[in-house]
Protein backbone atom coordinates (compact mmCIF):
# COMPACT_ATOMS: atom_id res chain seq x y z
CA UNK A 1 0.00 0.00 0.00
CA UNK A 2 1.50 3.14 -0.77
CA UNK A 3 1.75 6.09 1.82
CA UNK A 4 -1.05 7.97 -0.11
CA UNK A 5 -3.41 4.89 0.02
CA UNK A 6 -2.86 4.13 3.84
CA UNK A 7 -4.28 7.80 5.28
CA UNK A 8 -7.65 7.22 3.03
CA UNK A 9 -7.90 3.55 4.17
CA UNK A 10 -7.51 5.46 7.68
CA UNK A 11 -9.93 7.61 7.22
CA UNK A 12 -12.76 4.95 5.43
CA UNK A 13 -12.34 3.07 8.70
CA UNK A 14 -12.73 5.98 11.10
CA UNK A 15 -16.08 7.10 9.30
CA UNK A 16 -17.43 3.51 9.34
CA UNK A 17 -16.83 3.67 13.31
CA UNK A 18 -18.03 7.41 13.58
CA UNK A 19 -21.07 5.78 11.81
CA UNK A 20 -21.29 3.07 14.23
CA UNK A 21 -21.43 5.05 16.68
CA UNK A 22 -24.18 7.52 15.20
CA UNK A 23 -26.51 4.52 14.85
CA UNK A 24 -25.77 3.13 18.16
CA UNK A 25 -26.42 6.73 19.91
CA UNK A 26 -29.67 6.93 17.83
CA UNK A 27 -30.63 3.89 19.13
CA UNK A 28 -29.90 4.98 22.47
CA UNK A 29 -31.94 8.35 21.92
CA UNK A 30 -35.04 6.30 20.16
CA UNK A 31 -35.06 3.68 23.49
CA UNK A 32 -34.80 7.02 25.64
CA UNK A 33 -37.39 8.72 23.80
CA UNK A 34 -40.03 5.52 23.31
CA UNK A 35 -39.71 4.63 27.24
CA UNK A 36 -39.99 8.64 28.18
CA UNK A 37 -43.59 8.49 26.05
CA UNK A 38 -44.81 4.38 26.68
CA UNK A 39 -48.29 4.32 26.69
CA UNK A 40 -49.90 3.11 30.11
CA UNK A 41 -52.35 -0.05 30.42
CA UNK A 42 -55.14 0.62 32.98
CA UNK A 43 -55.19 -3.65 33.63
CA UNK A 44 -57.46 -3.66 36.77
CA UNK A 45 -59.93 -0.71 38.77
CA UNK A 46 -61.88 -0.96 41.86
CA UNK A 47 -64.18 1.69 43.78
CA UNK A 48 -66.50 2.79 46.79
CA UNK A 49 -68.62 5.87 45.23
CA UNK A 50 -71.98 6.91 46.26
CA UNK A 51 -75.00 5.55 45.19
CA UNK A 52 -73.96 1.90 46.28
CA UNK A 53 -71.38 1.86 43.59
CA UNK A 54 -68.66 -0.21 45.52
CA UNK A 55 -67.49 -2.16 42.15
CA UNK A 56 -67.07 -0.53 38.37
CA UNK A 57 -69.74 -3.07 37.87
CA UNK A 58 -71.93 -1.22 40.20
CA UNK A 59 -70.97 1.89 38.73
CA UNK A 60 -71.51 1.47 35.06
CA UNK A 61 -75.11 0.45 36.25
CA UNK A 62 -74.90 4.02 37.92
CA UNK A 63 -73.57 5.98 35.04
CA UNK A 64 -75.76 4.42 32.42
CA UNK A 65 -79.13 4.50 34.01
CA UNK A 66 -78.52 8.06 34.94
CA UNK A 67 -78.94 7.55 38.99
CA UNK A 68 -78.67 10.53 41.13
CA UNK A 69 -77.00 9.28 43.99
CA UNK A 70 -77.28 12.35 46.09
CA UNK A 71 -79.01 11.86 49.37
CA UNK A 72 -79.54 14.26 52.46
CA UNK A 73 -76.78 13.63 55.04
CA UNK A 74 -77.20 10.03 56.85
CA UNK A 75 -78.84 10.17 60.30
CA UNK A 76 -75.72 8.22 61.93
CA UNK A 77 -72.98 10.83 60.77
CA UNK A 78 -74.66 14.61 61.73
CA UNK A 79 -77.70 15.65 63.00
CA UNK A 80 -78.84 19.52 62.32
CA UNK A 81 -78.26 20.35 65.63
CA UNK A 82 -74.09 19.87 64.81
CA UNK A 83 -74.49 22.85 62.48
CA UNK A 84 -75.93 25.36 65.39
CA UNK A 85 -73.93 24.37 67.24
CA UNK A 86 -70.83 25.51 65.08
CA UNK A 87 -72.45 29.06 64.08
CA UNK A 88 -76.23 29.39 65.06
CA UNK A 89 -76.50 32.29 62.55
CA UNK A 90 -75.31 29.98 59.35
CA UNK A 91 -77.25 27.34 60.18
CA UNK A 92 -80.67 29.44 60.13
CA UNK A 93 -79.42 30.16 56.52
CA UNK A 94 -78.34 26.91 55.39
CA UNK A 95 -81.09 24.50 53.06
CA UNK A 96 -81.38 20.59 53.97
CA UNK A 97 -77.60 19.58 53.74
CA UNK A 98 -77.17 17.12 50.88
CA UNK A 99 -74.23 15.02 50.22
CA UNK A 100 -72.74 11.88 47.68
CA UNK A 101 -72.26 9.28 51.04
CA UNK A 102 -71.10 6.07 51.30
CA UNK A 103 -73.23 3.29 52.97
CA UNK A 104 -71.63 1.65 56.33
CA UNK A 105 -68.16 3.49 55.87
CA UNK A 106 -68.32 2.42 59.72
CA UNK A 107 -67.69 -1.47 58.46
CA UNK A 108 -64.04 -3.19 58.22
CA UNK A 109 -62.56 -6.01 58.55
CA UNK A 110 -59.28 -5.47 60.53
CA UNK A 111 -58.18 -9.01 60.67
CA UNK A 112 -58.16 -9.24 57.42
CA UNK A 113 -55.09 -6.52 56.89
CA UNK A 114 -53.72 -8.24 60.04
CA UNK A 115 -54.76 -5.16 61.85
CA UNK A 116 -55.55 -5.40 66.13
CA UNK A 117 -59.04 -4.38 66.59
CA UNK A 118 -57.66 -1.51 69.22
CA UNK A 119 -55.99 -0.11 66.51
CA UNK A 120 -58.82 0.15 64.34
CA UNK A 121 -61.03 2.15 66.72
CA UNK A 122 -59.10 5.41 65.95
CA UNK A 123 -58.08 3.94 61.94
CA UNK A 124 -59.24 7.08 59.96
CA UNK A 125 -62.07 5.45 57.65
CA UNK A 126 -59.93 6.74 54.47
CA UNK A 127 -57.19 4.33 55.39
CA UNK A 128 -59.91 1.27 55.39
CA UNK A 129 -61.89 1.84 52.29
CA UNK A 130 -57.58 2.70 50.57
CA UNK A 131 -56.71 -0.68 51.99
CA UNK A 132 -60.04 -2.66 50.68
CA UNK A 133 -60.30 -1.00 47.08
CA UNK A 134 -56.45 -1.70 46.79
CA UNK A 135 -56.54 -5.09 47.25
CA UNK A 136 -59.67 -5.46 45.24
CA UNK A 137 -58.08 -3.51 42.55
CA UNK A 138 -55.14 -5.77 42.13
CA UNK A 139 -57.86 -9.20 42.10
CA UNK A 140 -59.53 -6.49 39.38
CA UNK A 141 -56.08 -7.02 36.92
CA UNK A 142 -55.55 -10.47 37.72
CA UNK A 143 -53.12 -10.19 40.75
CA UNK A 144 -52.89 -12.06 43.80
CA UNK A 145 -51.87 -9.34 46.37
CA UNK A 146 -50.11 -12.09 48.41
CA UNK A 147 -47.55 -12.53 45.82
CA UNK A 148 -46.78 -9.33 45.42
CA UNK A 149 -44.53 -9.47 48.47
CA UNK A 150 -40.65 -7.54 47.99
CA UNK A 151 -41.67 -6.50 44.14
CA UNK A 152 -41.69 -2.86 42.68
CA UNK A 153 -45.03 -1.97 43.10
CA UNK A 154 -45.80 1.59 43.63
CA UNK A 155 -48.59 3.66 45.94
CA UNK A 156 -49.52 7.13 44.88
CA UNK A 157 -52.72 8.18 46.28
CA UNK A 158 -54.46 11.69 46.49
CA UNK A 159 -55.52 12.78 49.97
CA UNK A 160 -56.76 15.77 51.92
CA UNK A 161 -59.32 15.58 54.46
CA UNK A 162 -58.66 15.18 57.89
CA UNK A 163 -62.18 15.06 58.92
CA UNK A 164 -61.64 11.73 61.45
CA UNK A 165 -59.06 13.31 63.37
CA UNK A 166 -61.58 15.92 63.77
CA UNK A 167 -63.86 13.58 65.16
CA UNK A 168 -61.61 12.11 67.48
CA UNK A 169 -60.58 15.35 68.97
CA UNK A 170 -63.98 16.60 69.36
CA UNK A 171 -64.69 13.34 71.36
CA UNK A 172 -62.82 14.76 73.86
CA UNK A 173 -61.56 11.00 74.74
CA UNK A 174 -57.93 10.97 75.62
CA UNK A 175 -57.25 7.43 75.80
CA UNK A 176 -57.61 7.91 71.96
CA UNK A 177 -54.61 10.02 71.99
CA UNK A 178 -51.80 6.99 71.37
CA UNK A 179 -49.59 5.92 68.81
CA UNK A 180 -52.49 4.46 66.68
CA UNK A 181 -54.36 7.52 66.08
CA UNK A 182 -51.37 8.97 65.09
CA UNK A 183 -50.44 6.66 62.40
CA UNK A 184 -54.63 5.70 61.77
CA UNK A 185 -54.76 9.96 60.71
CA UNK A 186 -51.80 10.89 58.67
CA UNK A 187 -52.23 10.85 55.22
CA UNK A 188 -48.78 9.53 54.79
CA UNK A 189 -49.41 6.65 56.11
CA UNK A 190 -52.62 5.70 54.20
CA UNK A 191 -50.50 5.44 51.02
CA UNK A 192 -47.69 3.53 53.60
CA UNK A 193 -50.17 1.02 54.89
CA UNK A 194 -50.95 -0.34 51.53
CA UNK A 195 -46.87 -0.84 50.78
CA UNK A 196 -46.45 -2.60 54.60
CA UNK A 197 -49.74 -4.85 54.21
CA UNK A 198 -48.82 -5.87 51.10
CA UNK A 199 -44.91 -5.89 51.15
CA UNK A 200 -44.22 -3.50 48.75
CA UNK A 201 -41.08 -1.75 47.55
CA UNK A 202 -41.59 0.70 44.65
CA UNK A 203 -42.94 4.31 45.85
CA UNK A 204 -45.37 4.98 47.99
CA UNK A 205 -46.64 8.84 47.98
CA UNK A 206 -49.98 10.19 49.50
CA UNK A 207 -49.92 13.91 48.26
CA UNK A 208 -52.67 16.77 48.23
CA UNK A 209 -53.32 19.35 45.28
CA UNK A 210 -56.92 19.54 46.43
CA UNK A 211 -59.65 18.36 44.09
CA UNK A 212 -57.02 17.73 41.57
CA UNK A 213 -55.53 15.13 43.45
CA UNK A 214 -56.03 11.46 42.26
CA UNK A 215 -55.65 12.86 38.85
CA UNK A 216 -52.20 14.11 39.98
CA UNK A 217 -51.21 10.83 41.69
CA UNK A 218 -52.08 9.06 38.62
CA UNK A 219 -49.70 11.20 36.59
CA UNK A 220 -46.75 10.43 38.73
CA UNK A 221 -47.27 7.02 38.58
CA UNK A 222 -47.44 6.89 34.90
CA UNK A 223 -44.28 8.89 35.56
CA UNK A 224 -42.64 6.59 37.85
CA UNK A 225 -43.55 4.07 35.62
CA UNK A 226 -41.34 4.94 32.40
CA UNK A 227 -38.75 6.02 34.35
CA UNK A 228 -38.55 2.31 36.27
CA UNK A 229 -38.97 2.90 39.20
CA UNK A 230 -41.81 0.65 39.77
CA UNK A 231 -43.37 -2.27 37.09
CA UNK A 232 -46.67 -2.15 38.51
CA UNK A 233 -48.69 0.60 40.37
CA UNK A 234 -51.76 1.27 42.39
CA UNK A 235 -53.24 5.02 41.75
CA UNK A 236 -56.00 6.96 42.58
CA UNK A 237 -57.85 8.89 45.46
CA UNK A 238 -60.19 8.83 48.66
CA UNK A 239 -62.17 11.18 50.79
CA UNK A 240 -64.33 10.77 53.46
CA UNK A 241 -66.87 12.99 54.83
CA UNK A 242 -67.21 12.49 58.75
CA UNK A 243 -67.84 16.06 60.66
CA UNK A 244 -69.90 18.65 59.38
CA UNK A 245 -67.65 21.87 59.75
CA UNK A 246 -66.23 21.88 56.58
CA UNK A 247 -70.32 22.37 54.97
CA UNK A 248 -70.78 25.08 57.00
CA UNK A 249 -67.16 26.67 55.80
CA UNK A 250 -67.96 26.10 51.90
CA UNK A 251 -72.05 27.22 53.05
CA UNK A 252 -70.52 30.43 54.05
CA UNK A 253 -67.68 30.94 51.21
CA UNK A 254 -71.02 30.71 48.69
CA UNK A 255 -69.56 27.45 47.04
CA UNK A 256 -72.61 25.20 47.83
CA UNK A 257 -75.85 24.65 45.52
CA UNK A 258 -79.19 25.18 47.74
CA UNK A 259 -80.58 22.17 46.39
CA UNK A 260 -77.68 19.55 46.82
CA UNK A 261 -76.84 19.43 43.27
CA UNK A 262 -73.96 19.86 40.43
CA UNK A 263 -75.96 21.58 37.53
CA UNK A 264 -72.60 21.76 35.37
CA UNK A 265 -72.79 23.89 32.70
CA UNK A 266 -76.47 25.25 33.12
CA UNK A 267 -77.36 28.47 33.55
CA UNK A 268 -78.87 27.40 36.91
CA UNK A 269 -75.36 26.50 38.07
CA UNK A 270 -75.03 27.76 41.51
CA UNK A 271 -72.42 25.70 43.33
CA UNK A 272 -71.40 22.36 43.71
CA UNK A 273 -72.38 19.23 46.39
CA UNK A 274 -69.98 17.24 48.38
CA UNK A 275 -69.43 14.06 48.31
CA UNK A 276 -67.52 11.00 49.24
CA UNK A 277 -65.60 7.41 48.21
CA UNK A 278 -62.18 6.09 47.17
CA UNK A 279 -61.22 4.80 43.54
CA UNK A 280 -58.00 3.14 42.67
CA UNK A 281 -56.50 2.01 39.22
CA UNK A 282 -53.64 -0.78 38.82
CA UNK A 283 -50.98 0.75 35.93
CA UNK A 284 -48.50 -1.13 33.62
CA UNK A 285 -45.94 -0.20 31.39
CA UNK A 286 -48.19 -0.95 27.87
CA UNK A 287 -45.45 -3.47 26.58
CA UNK A 288 -45.24 -5.22 29.96
CA UNK A 289 -49.19 -5.53 30.05
CA UNK A 290 -49.12 -7.26 26.52
CA UNK A 291 -46.70 -9.76 26.62
CA UNK A 292 -47.83 -10.30 30.28
CA UNK A 293 -51.33 -11.08 29.07
CA UNK A 294 -53.09 -8.72 31.39
CA UNK A 295 -56.51 -7.57 30.74
CA UNK A 296 -56.34 -4.02 29.31
CA UNK A 297 -59.18 -2.32 30.33
CA UNK A 298 -58.17 1.51 28.48
CA UNK A 299 -54.49 2.80 28.00
CA UNK A 300 -53.10 6.49 29.47
CA UNK A 301 -51.45 8.10 26.41
CA UNK A 302 -50.09 11.18 28.64
CA UNK A 303 -50.52 13.73 30.95
CA UNK A 304 -49.78 16.44 32.28
CA UNK A 305 -49.79 18.78 35.46
CA UNK A 306 -49.23 22.32 36.16
CA UNK A 307 -49.91 25.40 38.08
CA UNK A 308 -52.61 28.71 37.83
CA UNK A 309 -49.81 31.02 38.97
CA UNK A 310 -51.00 34.46 39.65
CA UNK A 311 -54.68 34.61 39.00
CA UNK A 312 -57.07 36.91 39.99
CA UNK A 313 -57.47 34.60 43.56
CA UNK A 314 -55.86 31.82 45.15
CA UNK A 315 -59.07 29.65 44.61
CA UNK A 316 -59.81 31.45 41.21
CA UNK A 317 -59.19 29.05 38.06
CA UNK A 318 -57.03 30.54 35.30
CA UNK A 319 -58.35 29.95 32.09
CA UNK A 320 -54.78 30.01 30.09
CA UNK A 321 -53.08 27.62 32.58
CA UNK A 322 -56.09 25.32 31.63
CA UNK A 323 -55.85 25.41 28.28
CA UNK A 324 -51.58 24.85 28.92
CA UNK A 325 -52.03 21.95 30.63
CA UNK A 326 -54.58 20.39 28.31
CA UNK A 327 -51.74 21.20 25.52
CA UNK A 328 -49.22 19.62 27.52
CA UNK A 329 -51.09 16.66 27.86
CA UNK A 330 -52.09 16.52 23.71
CA UNK A 331 -48.31 16.60 22.85
CA UNK A 332 -47.01 14.29 25.71
CA UNK A 333 -49.56 11.74 24.18
CA UNK A 334 -48.77 12.72 20.47
CA UNK A 335 -52.52 13.20 20.30
CA UNK A 336 -54.49 15.88 17.38
CA UNK A 337 -57.27 17.93 19.57
CA UNK A 338 -59.45 17.09 16.78
CA UNK A 339 -59.24 12.79 17.88
CA UNK A 340 -60.28 13.66 21.13
CA UNK A 341 -64.47 12.51 21.16
CA UNK A 342 -64.97 13.45 24.65
CA UNK A 343 -63.72 15.12 27.76
CA UNK A 344 -65.11 14.33 31.39
CA UNK A 345 -64.75 17.85 32.61
CA UNK A 346 -63.45 18.84 36.02
CA UNK A 347 -67.20 20.78 35.84
CA UNK A 348 -68.22 21.38 39.66
CA UNK A 349 -71.11 23.54 38.61
CA UNK A 350 -69.81 27.05 39.58
CA UNK A 351 -70.91 30.16 37.94
CA UNK A 352 -67.08 30.51 37.60
CA UNK A 353 -65.50 27.77 37.05
CA UNK A 354 -67.31 26.60 34.65
CA UNK A 355 -67.18 29.07 32.20
CA UNK A 356 -63.53 28.84 32.57
CA UNK A 357 -62.80 25.53 31.91
CA UNK A 358 -65.59 25.14 28.64
CA UNK A 359 -63.68 28.31 26.92
CA UNK A 360 -60.16 26.78 27.47
CA UNK A 361 -62.19 23.77 26.28
CA UNK A 362 -63.04 25.94 22.99
CA UNK A 363 -59.54 27.20 22.79
CA UNK A 364 -57.45 24.29 22.62
CA UNK A 365 -60.36 21.15 21.15
CA UNK A 366 -61.87 23.67 18.58
CA UNK A 367 -58.51 23.86 16.64
CA UNK A 368 -59.20 22.35 13.05
CA UNK A 369 -62.27 20.11 14.12
CA UNK A 370 -63.75 21.10 11.02
CA UNK A 371 -67.36 21.71 13.26
CA UNK A 372 -67.00 18.08 14.61
CA UNK A 373 -68.71 18.47 18.14
CA UNK A 374 -66.97 17.63 21.33
CA UNK A 375 -69.32 15.95 23.78
CA UNK A 376 -68.33 17.11 27.42
CA UNK A 377 -69.82 15.73 30.74
CA UNK A 378 -69.21 15.81 34.24
CA UNK A 379 -69.66 12.29 36.94
CA UNK A 380 -70.16 15.24 39.47
CA UNK A 381 -73.64 15.41 38.81
CA UNK A 382 -74.51 12.25 39.03
CA UNK A 383 -72.03 11.67 42.70
CA UNK A 384 -72.02 15.27 43.89
CA UNK A 385 -68.40 16.42 44.12
CA UNK A 386 -65.54 13.91 45.54
CA UNK A 387 -62.64 16.27 45.91
CA UNK A 388 -59.58 14.73 46.40
CA UNK A 389 -61.22 11.37 44.56
CA UNK A 390 -62.66 13.10 41.54
CA UNK A 391 -60.22 13.10 39.00
CA UNK A 392 -60.00 9.21 39.55
CA UNK A 393 -64.22 8.86 39.47
CA UNK A 394 -64.23 10.69 36.38
CA UNK A 395 -61.20 8.84 34.80
CA UNK A 396 -62.86 5.38 35.70
CA UNK A 397 -66.28 6.94 34.29
CA UNK A 398 -64.57 7.08 30.89
CA UNK A 399 -62.60 3.64 31.12
CA UNK A 400 -66.28 2.23 31.62
CA UNK A 401 -67.67 4.07 28.43
CA UNK A 402 -65.06 3.13 26.43
CA UNK A 403 -65.43 -0.93 27.23
CA UNK A 404 -69.05 -0.75 27.54
CA UNK A 405 -68.81 1.52 24.08
CA UNK A 406 -71.54 4.41 25.33
CA UNK A 407 -71.64 7.72 27.43
CA UNK A 408 -73.74 7.93 29.92
CA UNK A 409 -76.42 10.94 30.37
CA UNK A 410 -75.14 13.96 32.35
CA UNK A 411 -77.78 14.91 34.60
CA UNK A 412 -79.42 18.36 35.54
CA UNK A 413 -78.49 20.13 32.55
CA UNK A 414 -81.34 22.34 30.49
CA UNK A 415 -79.75 25.39 28.94
CA UNK A 416 -76.28 26.08 28.51
CA UNK A 417 -75.07 28.94 31.17
CA UNK A 418 -75.34 32.29 29.47
CA UNK A 419 -71.69 33.38 31.14
CA UNK A 420 -70.23 30.31 28.61
CA UNK A 421 -69.00 31.73 25.17
CA UNK A 422 -67.52 29.21 22.86
CA UNK A 423 -65.93 30.88 19.73
CA UNK A 424 -65.15 27.94 17.59
CA UNK A 425 -66.42 24.80 19.20
CA UNK A 426 -69.40 23.16 18.92
CA UNK A 427 -70.06 21.66 22.45
CA UNK A 428 -72.74 18.83 23.20
CA UNK A 429 -73.56 18.02 26.78
CA UNK A 430 -74.82 14.50 26.54
CA UNK A 431 -78.11 14.20 28.33
CA UNK A 432 -78.75 10.81 27.42
CA UNK A 433 -76.97 7.68 26.68
CA UNK A 434 -75.10 8.34 23.44
CA UNK A 435 -73.52 5.32 21.57
CA UNK A 436 -69.76 5.58 21.52
CA UNK A 437 -68.76 2.21 18.99
CA UNK A 438 -65.58 0.96 18.08
CA UNK A 439 -64.10 1.85 14.86
CA UNK A 440 -61.55 2.30 12.12
CA UNK A 441 -60.61 6.04 14.21
CA UNK A 442 -59.04 4.79 17.63
CA UNK A 443 -60.64 6.59 20.33
CA UNK A 444 -59.66 9.01 22.38
CA UNK A 445 -60.83 11.24 25.43
CA UNK A 446 -59.19 13.62 28.07
CA UNK A 447 -60.20 13.88 31.58
CA UNK A 448 -59.99 17.24 33.39
CA UNK A 449 -59.37 18.31 37.20
CA UNK A 450 -58.56 21.26 38.65
CA UNK A 451 -57.74 22.16 42.70
CA UNK A 452 -58.57 25.11 44.52
CA UNK A 453 -54.99 25.13 44.63
CA UNK A 454 -54.45 26.26 41.90
CA UNK A 455 -53.08 22.88 40.63
CA UNK A 456 -54.24 21.36 37.18
CA UNK A 457 -54.17 17.90 36.05
CA UNK A 458 -55.62 16.70 32.47
CA UNK A 459 -55.34 12.82 31.17
CA UNK A 460 -55.28 11.57 27.58
CA UNK A 461 -57.15 7.84 27.37
CA UNK A 462 -56.83 5.74 24.49
CA UNK A 463 -59.26 3.11 24.21
CA UNK A 464 -57.63 -0.78 24.70
CA UNK A 465 -55.84 -2.23 21.90
CA UNK A 466 -57.47 -4.70 19.84
CA UNK A 467 -55.71 -8.26 20.70
CA UNK A 468 -56.41 -12.32 19.67
CA UNK A 469 -57.27 -13.48 22.39
CA UNK A 470 -57.86 -16.62 21.03
CA UNK A 471 -54.62 -18.57 22.23
CA UNK A 472 -54.47 -22.13 21.52
CA UNK A 473 -55.76 -23.93 24.97
CA UNK A 474 -55.83 -27.15 25.54
CA UNK A 475 -59.28 -28.99 25.69
CA UNK A 476 -60.18 -30.73 28.82
CA UNK A 477 -63.52 -32.42 29.36
CA UNK A 478 -63.67 -31.10 33.62
CA UNK A 479 -62.16 -28.08 35.49
CA UNK A 480 -61.18 -27.29 38.74
CA UNK A 481 -62.14 -24.03 39.99
CA UNK A 482 -60.97 -23.15 43.51
CA UNK A 483 -62.12 -20.41 46.27
CA UNK A 484 -60.42 -19.18 49.33
CA UNK A 485 -61.31 -17.08 52.38
CA UNK A 486 -60.31 -16.28 56.32
CA UNK A 487 -63.59 -17.26 57.44
CA UNK A 488 -66.13 -19.98 56.71
CA UNK A 489 -68.78 -17.18 56.82
CA UNK A 490 -66.77 -15.74 54.10
CA UNK A 491 -66.06 -18.33 51.92
CA UNK A 492 -69.93 -19.27 51.10
CA UNK A 493 -70.51 -15.33 50.59
CA UNK A 494 -67.71 -15.21 47.98
CA UNK A 495 -69.44 -18.73 46.92
CA UNK A 496 -72.90 -17.29 46.17
CA UNK A 497 -71.26 -14.19 44.05
CA UNK A 498 -69.24 -16.10 42.11
CA UNK A 499 -72.84 -18.19 41.50
CA UNK A 500 -74.22 -14.92 40.71
CA UNK A 501 -71.64 -13.70 38.40
CA UNK A 502 -71.71 -17.44 36.30
CA UNK A 503 -75.72 -16.65 36.11
CA UNK A 504 -75.78 -13.29 35.01
CA UNK A 505 -72.96 -14.17 32.53
CA UNK A 506 -73.71 -17.52 31.16
CA UNK A 507 -70.92 -17.43 28.22
CA UNK A 508 -68.09 -16.54 30.60
CA UNK A 509 -65.58 -18.74 29.90
CA UNK A 510 -65.15 -21.47 32.78
CA UNK A 511 -61.46 -22.19 32.37
CA UNK A 512 -60.90 -18.64 32.59
CA UNK A 513 -62.62 -17.96 35.67
CA UNK A 514 -60.92 -20.94 37.10
CA UNK A 515 -57.87 -19.93 36.08
CA UNK A 516 -58.31 -16.69 37.35
CA UNK A 517 -59.46 -18.27 40.67
CA UNK A 518 -56.37 -20.70 41.12
CA UNK A 519 -53.92 -17.98 40.16
CA UNK A 520 -55.26 -14.08 40.50
CA UNK A 521 -56.31 -14.42 44.12
CA UNK A 522 -54.73 -15.11 47.11
CA UNK A 523 -55.29 -18.41 48.94
CA UNK A 524 -56.68 -18.23 52.54
CA UNK A 525 -57.50 -21.31 55.04
CA UNK A 526 -61.31 -21.66 54.50
CA UNK A 527 -61.90 -23.21 51.25
CA UNK A 528 -64.09 -25.14 48.80
CA UNK A 529 -63.92 -26.75 45.27
CA UNK A 530 -65.77 -28.02 42.95
CA UNK A 531 -64.88 -30.01 39.33
CA UNK A 532 -67.85 -28.71 36.77
CA UNK A 533 -67.75 -29.56 32.65
CA UNK A 534 -69.75 -26.58 32.16
CA UNK A 535 -70.23 -23.02 33.53
CA UNK A 536 -73.58 -24.37 34.97
CA UNK A 537 -72.04 -27.10 37.11
CA UNK A 538 -70.07 -24.72 38.14
CA UNK A 539 -72.68 -22.43 39.41
CA UNK A 540 -74.60 -25.03 40.87
CA UNK A 541 -72.12 -26.28 42.61
CA UNK A 542 -71.11 -22.66 44.26
CA UNK A 543 -74.71 -21.83 45.15
CA UNK A 544 -74.79 -25.00 47.05
CA UNK A 545 -72.06 -23.96 49.26
CA UNK A 546 -73.60 -20.40 49.77
CA UNK A 547 -76.66 -21.98 51.56
CA UNK A 548 -75.05 -24.02 53.56
CA UNK A 549 -74.37 -27.02 51.74
CA UNK A 550 -71.48 -28.05 49.68
CA UNK A 551 -68.09 -29.38 51.57
CA UNK A 552 -65.83 -26.65 53.00
CA UNK A 553 -62.43 -27.44 54.57
CA UNK A 554 -60.15 -25.47 56.70
CA UNK A 555 -55.99 -26.20 55.95
CA UNK A 556 -54.26 -26.83 58.38
CA UNK A 557 -51.53 -24.51 60.01
CA UNK A 558 -48.53 -24.42 57.98
CA UNK A 559 -50.66 -26.47 54.97
CA UNK A 560 -49.66 -23.05 52.17
CA UNK A 561 -45.77 -24.20 52.69
CA UNK A 562 -46.58 -28.18 52.21
CA UNK A 563 -44.54 -29.17 48.96
CA UNK A 564 -45.61 -31.82 46.42
CA UNK A 565 -43.31 -34.78 45.71
CA UNK A 566 -43.38 -37.07 42.50
CA UNK A 567 -41.82 -40.59 44.07
CA UNK A 568 -40.75 -42.47 40.80
CA UNK A 569 -39.59 -45.65 42.33
CA UNK A 570 -39.01 -47.88 38.66
CA UNK A 571 -39.63 -51.16 37.79
CA UNK A 572 -40.28 -53.96 41.23
CA UNK A 573 -39.24 -50.94 44.01
CA UNK A 574 -41.69 -51.04 46.45
CA UNK A 575 -42.22 -50.45 49.91
CA UNK A 576 -44.54 -51.37 52.79
CA UNK A 577 -47.79 -48.94 52.35
CA UNK A 578 -47.06 -47.15 49.48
Amino acid sequence: MSEREAPAADRRALLKDALRAIEELRRKVDTLERARHEPIAIVGMACRFPGGADDPESYWRLLRDGVDAITEVPADRWGTEAYAALDPEAAARMPTQYGGFLRQIDRFDPHFFGIAPREALTLDPQHRLVLEVAWEALESAGIAPDRLRGSATGVFLGITGTDYASHLKAAGDASCLDVYSATGNTHNAAAGRVSYTLGLHGPSVALDTACSSSLTAIHLACQSLRLGECDLALAGGVQALVVPDPFVSFFKWGMIARDGRCKTFDAAADGFVRAEGCGLIALRRLSDALAGGDPILAVIRGSAVNQDGPSSGLTVPNGPAQEAVIRQALRAAGVEPREVAYVEAHGTGTSLGDPIELEALDAVMGEARGGRPLLVGSVKTNLGHLEAASGVAGLMKVVLSLVHEQLPPHLHFQTLSPRITLRKLPVVVPTALVPWPKGEARRFAGVSSFGFSGTNAHVVIEEAPARDDAAATVERPLHLLALSARSESALRSLAGRWAARLAAEPRLSLPDAAFTAHVGRSAFPWRAATVARSAEEARAALQAVASGGGEVARAERGAERTKVAFLFTGQGSQYAGM
